[in-house]
């Protein structure tokens, strides 16, 4: 297993796997699959060519070896010294289930706490009980804190419904517990 951080060639690869990790019909019955819930596409080469432009996030990209194609992406962003933003974890379905997303999902923690994070922060949609339960249980706690979710935002696809908010959830990188807000 090869993780890496992405260029800017990487984008078209990414964006595919994203897309069909999250939108795919096909798909629909992998964890990270929101088909149901939002339509379009999660996201494409020109955003994420722009995210690693601004220089605040990292994109890692899991590869089985060298040669093989990309099967698994996370992006890791600098909200403040202490803590990191963890967002669009995705495996491509073929491969799920195989705990390639707990790696990659420690990679990005660990990518994040050598540069010092204490945190890790992630949000997810909260009709997402499966989604939440698995990142439960590898640390990740409920804040309390609930998000609007980004109706405006294009960049996330077209929504299906009109109840969509992001529940926020924290893991402590140093392994004592998040603080608990109401």
């Amino acid at each position: 297993m090869i993780i890496t951080e992405a260029t800017f060639r990487d984008t078209s690869d990414i964006s595919f796997l994203v897309n069909r990790a999250y939108r795919d019909r096909q798909a629909q019955g992998g964890w990270t699959n929101e088909t149901g819930l939002l339509r379009g596409n999660r996201t494409d080469p020109g955003s994420l060519r722009s995210v690693l432009q601004e220089g605040k996030r990292v994109l890692l990209m899991l590869r089985l070896d060298a040669m093989e194609p990309l099967i698994g992406c996370v992006s890791v962003e600098l909200i403040d010294v202490a803590t990191w933003y963890i967002s669009m974890l995705a495996i491509d379905p073929d491969h799920q289930a195989g705990g390639l997303g707990r790696a990659l999902m420690k990679a990005a923690e660990d990518y994040a706490r050598d540069r010092g994070a204490k945190t890790a922060r992630i949000t997810v949609i909260h009709l997402r009980g499966a989604l939440i339960r698995w990142y439960e249980r590898r640390g990740y706690r409920r804040t309390g804190v609930v998000q609007p979710f980004p109706y405006d935002d294009s960049s996330v696809g077209i929504p299906l419904r009109d109840d969509l908010r992001l529940l926020v959830l924290e893991k402590r990188l140093d392994g004592t517990e998040p603080p608990r807000t109401a």
